[in-house]
C-alpha cells in the first residue's frame, strides 16, 4: 500500500521517500508518494525522482494507480528496491491541474443547483476540460448565467477543507448521497471529501486548491449537444475576471 500524501497536503512539492520495488527497470513505486496518478479525469504527475546517495536523476513520465498501489514510470533504468529518494514535482504542471480540478467542482455544483442537471463526467487538462452532464431543458443562454454565479464563488476565495472519514460519517456529510452510493465500491471504508465552505462537499480523490480565489477565473468556452438529455461543456481559465 502506498501512502498518498498528496491526499491531505497538495501543496508538497518535493518528498523523500524509499523504493519498495521496481519492475522491468521502468516501473517504480514508493512507499510514500505525493505525485497524482492519473484518475478521476485529473492527468498523472510529472517531475521527477533524486536518488539521495548519488543524486542520480530519473524523469517520472507517467503515474498510475492499482488498487492501493501507485505505480510511477521512470526512466533512464537503475532505481533499485531500498534506495532513499527525493521526488521532485513539476509544480506548474500540478498547480494548473489543482485550478482545473477546484474549478470544475464550483461550475459543476452551479449547474447542478441551478439547472438540475446530473453530472456524468470530466475530463480535466492543461488548456481547456470538460463536464458532461444530463439535462433535458439544454438552455444555452442561461450558461452565461452559471458562468457569471461560477466566478462570483470565486470572487469570494471560499476556503476548501480536505478531510478523510469513515465511509458512513461520509454518507452523512455528502449533498451527492446517489453519486456515493453509485460511485464507490463496498470495500471502501474511508472517504477523501472535499468541502468549499458554505457551497458543496463530495467525495474526490483529486488535488485542490486552498481557496476558490486562487482559480482566479472561469470562461465557458463551448457547449455542445450529445445526444438525448447528454450535454457537454467545455471550460477555460482566465487570469483576472472584470
Amino acid at each position: 500500500m502506498t501512502n498518498a500524501i498528496y491526499m491531505l497536503d497538495c501543496y508538497l512539492k518535493e518528498f523523500e521517500a524509499n523504493v519498495e520495488s521496481v519492475k522491468d527497470d521502468k516501473f517504480v513505486v514508493l512507499d510514500k508518494t505525493a505525485f497524482y496518478p492519473n484518475a478521476g479525469g485529473q492527468p498523472y504527475d510529472t517531475g521527477k525522482i533524486i536518488r539521495l546517495s548519488d543524486n542520480a536523476e530519473f524523469a517520472i513520465v507517467y503515474v498510475a494507480k492499482f488498487g492501493d498501489v501507485i505505480s510511477h514510470e521512470f526512466s533512464p533504468a537503475g532505481l533499485k528496491p531500498g534506495d532513499k529518494v527525493k521526488g521532485i514535482i513539476d509544480w506548474d504542471r500540478r498547480y494548473r491541474h489543482m485550478r482545473m480540478h477546484t474549478a470544475a467542482h464550483v461550475i459543476a455544483n452551479v449547474i447542478e443547483k441551478e439547472a438540475g442537471a446530473k453530472i456524468t463526467g470530466n475530463q480535466l487538462g492543461l488548456e481547456t476540460s470538460r463536464i458532461d452532464f444530463s439535462l433535458e431543458n439544454f438552455d444555452r443562454e442561461k450558461f452565461v448565467e452559471y458562468e457569471k454565479k461560477a466566478n462570483e464563488i470565486i470572487r469570494e476565495n471560499r476556503k476548501v477543507n480536505l478531510s478523510i472519514v469513515s465511509r458512513e460519517e461520509a454518507e452523512q456529510k455528502l449533498s451527492r448521497l446517489t453519486t456515493l452510493a453509485k460511485g464507490f465500491p463496498p470495500e471502501i471504508k474511508e472517504v477523501r471529501l472535499v468541502e468549499i465552505e458554505n457551497f458543496t462537499i463530495e467525495g474526490c480523490g483529486g488535488t485542490h486548491l486552498a481557496s476558490t480565489g486562487e482559480i482566479k477565473g472561469i470562461k465557458i468556452a463551448k457547449l455542445e449537444n450529445k445526444g438525448k438529455d447528454n450535454r457537454r461543456m467545455y471550460f477555460e481559465l482566465v487570469d483576472s475576471l472584470l
